[in-house]
């Protein structure tokens, strides 16, 4: 059913309640994996998008091809913030806000989404070899791949780190060179996301970092273009991202013509938690430049929504550009960890 606004309000106070005590807990230090370890990731179907109109399928730009939500009993599983799916579509690898790697094999059944198999969790391991998060390293938030390489926003240290895919859950983090301005940051509210366009496309090779919350002295989004590969920061380019109606930055991907998508959320006590994606032009990007674009979806707590932090693009075999969400639960008993998907049909 539609939710009353009695109700509204009192999911938005939770949901407050919930994200201020998710950042004691990690700030306490959070559960992870400490080795690589099979998990058991039970998957309840979501079959409508709309709490109201479980027949509807077109919201925006986009058609609901449903979702699931998950659990586990591994106390380690859990506020997943950054995701890549590979090319098949049928595997994903996302990093967690307790400094985890998440690998799964997305299980379809009649073109839906069904479950999750074969899923693993590992933890990020620094240079030396041990886990990040027993080195103040453990709030990852964004995750990107340019070729060989994946690399991982961690959010409260302003650091970027390269990991070698082949490697597997034994790859080292190799800090990048990063601008003077990380140190300027918003505390908890600094790198969500990380994005690279693909091979022939403008920046191809170079990573766009926008930031959640870190704003301009015009109150727009600071972001930047970096070469991962470069010794220093000097090239970097800096932009802003036009903030507005009070969302926030939670995750970003690259659609396949070369456009950035931006995955946002807000909260208010009086309107609860609410997302958008919108969808911006690459070229758009240049130094100085504050870009901006369509809202492809909105949508509130009507919704099958939560705290979405993670997205993800790819096409399926009919040619379809598949977007697949997910959503941080902050270690919270009264959040969920869901994972939501859409057909770009505009």
């Amino acid at each position: 059913m539609k939710f009353s606004r009695r109700t509204f309000i009192f999911a938005a106070l939770i949901a407050g309640v919930t994200a201020v005590a998710g950042t004691w807990a990690l700030a306490g230090g959070p559960r992870f994996a400490t080795e690589p370890t099979a998990v058991q990731i039970r998957a309840t179907p979501i079959a409508s998008f709309d709490n109201s109109d479980p027949t509807r399928v077109r919201f925006g730009a986009l058609e609901f091809r449903g979702g699931l939500a998950l659990t586990s009993d591994f106390a380690a599983f859990g506020g997943i913030s950054g995701l890549h799916v590979d090319a098949d579509g049928a595997h994903i690898l996302a990093v967690t806000d307790n400094g985890s790697w998440l690998k799964a094999r997305m299980v379809y059944r009649d073109g839906r989404l069904d479950g999750l198999a074969d899923a693993e969790m590992a933890p990020l391991l620094g240079e030396n070899g041990k886990p990040l998060a027993m080195q103040r390293a453990y709030d990852s938030e964004s995750l990107a791949q340019i070729g060989d390489a994946f690399y991982v926003g961690i959010e409260r240290i302003e650091r970027i780190e390269r990991f070698a895919a082949r490697g597997g859950f034994a790859a080292r983090g190799n800090a990048i060179a990063t601008p003077p301005d990380f140190k300027s940051f918003k505390f908890n509210k600094s790198l969500e996301c990380l994005a690279s366009p693909p091979p022939g496309q403008p920046y191809a090779g170079k990573l766009i970092a926008v930031t959640e919350e870190s704003l301009d002295e015009a109150g727009n989004h600071r972001s930047f273009v970096l070469d991962p590969a470069a010794r220093n920061a000097a090239g970097t380019l800096r932009f802003t991202v036009k903030r507005s109606d009070d969302f926030d930055i939670s995750d970003c991907t690259i659609l396949p013509p070369g456009d950035l998508l931006l995955l946002e959320r807000s909260y208010s006590p009086l309107r609860g938690v609410a997302m958008r994606i919108r969808r911006v032009p690459v070229t758009d990007i240049k130094e100085g430049a504050v870009v901006d674009g369509p809202v492809l979806i909105k949508a509130d707590l009507g919704y099958q929504i939560d705290n979405m932090e993670g997205v993800a693009v790819t096409r399926n075999a009919a040619g379809e550009t598949i977007i697949t969400l997910v959503s941080d639960d902050n270690f919270s008993a009264i959040q969920r960890n869901i994972m939501l998907q859409f057909a770009l049909v505009e």
